[in-house]
């Protein structure tokens, strides 16, 4: 049973977001405990924790819930400061790059992959995805033209990968690793994550593919599992942690006030609850469901829409 303090990361296996967030903790050499969740849709041992957030991984320390790998590594830096993860002089340009990573690079590379391996994927995720994105649920052959539609893109991307490390420097970013390198390498990775099939893409970048091993290398950290059932115990046990001050912003609701949050791009799930902290970097709920008792749940600020919840009459 996982204690209260304890890391507990909602994921599955081929995830690339997950990808991201436990090669953070390997990196960090942290010890956390695994609960894997369903890639699709419904997820009913982690709805109660989220309030309805259905992206994946999501981060539990006790009754605390952070979604999204922005905030998620951001958490992880805060709890073990050192190897950071935000380098002086290169923590601007490694969000930049990682912002890129994954806004441009991983859609095609994503469309390409899934319409590459579409017999290895479980049967309804294009599903899912597509009601995550608000499009029509495509045929087979539909996936496998995106697929041949967005090759040329992940090509054109992984070049410039290439160039970006032809200058002899170890990370995206320049001399230091950054957040930069764990949304570049989530990306890539996913080319490999669930078969050998596009391997080839990446067969002629040697710079990329030195840098791509030396990222691997740091590994998962310590991991052992646990049920959905037990962390929802841990969450019925713990009680939220004290927060800080919130420095709101002249536009933004205040604090105590009932709000809805979502993402502002896809999966657009919205939660509800009492907004009990927000600041330049973060947006946090308090919220209540039987399964949990009280929670708090964690967003990054930028990425999502947060609004009042106005009356109902």
């Amino acid at each position: 049973m996982a204690g209260p303090a304890e890391l507990i990361l909602h994921h599955y296996d081929f995830s690339n977001y997950a990808e991201k967030a436990r090669l953070a903790l390997g990196y960090k050499g942290l010890t956390w405990r695994s609960v894997i969740i369903p890639p699709v849709a419904p997820k009913p041992d982690l709805t109660p924790l989220t309030g309805g957030y259905r992206r994946t991984p999501v981060l539990q320390i006790g009754a605390d819930i952070y979604c999204d790998t922005k905030l998620i590594l951001r958490e992880l830096e805060r709890r073990q400061p050192q190897p950071t993860l935000y380098p002086a002089g290169c923590t601007a340009i490694g969000e930049a790059i990682a912002y890129w990573a994954e806004h441009q690079l991983f859609r095609p590379i994503s469309l390409y992959v899934s319409g590459t391996n579409l017999d290895l994927l479980p049967d309804n995720l294009q599903a899912d995805r597509s009601m995550m994105r608000g499009l029509p649920v495509p045929d087979a052959e539909t996936v496998r033209r995106a697929a041949r539609r967005n090759a040329p893109a992940v090509r054109v991307q992984i070049a410039r990968v290439e160039a970006i490390l032809s200058d002899g420097r170890d990370w995206m970013a320049g001399p230091a690793l950054s957040v930069g390198d764990f949304a570049v390498y989530h990306a890539l990775w996913f080319i490999s994550a669930r078969s050998g099939r596009l391997a080839h893409e990446l067969a002629p970048y040697a710079l990329t593919r030195n840098w791509m091993g030396r990222m691997a290398e740091f590994g998962h950290g310590s991991c052992s599992p646990i049920t959905a059932a037990q962390a929802l115990d841990v969450a019925q046990g713990a009680r939220p942690a004290p927060l800080r001050a919130s420095e709101p912003f002249v536009e933004d609701p205040q604090p105590g006030t009932n709000v809805r949050i979502r993402a502002d791009d896809y999966g657009r799930d919205t939660i509800e609850g009492e907004l009990v902290l927000i600041d330049a970097e973060e947006v946090a709920l308090r919220r209540r469901d039987p399964k949990t008792g009280d929670v708090v749940v964690h967003f990054p600020r930028l990425g999502y829409d947060l609004r009042a919840v106005t009356s109902r009459l």
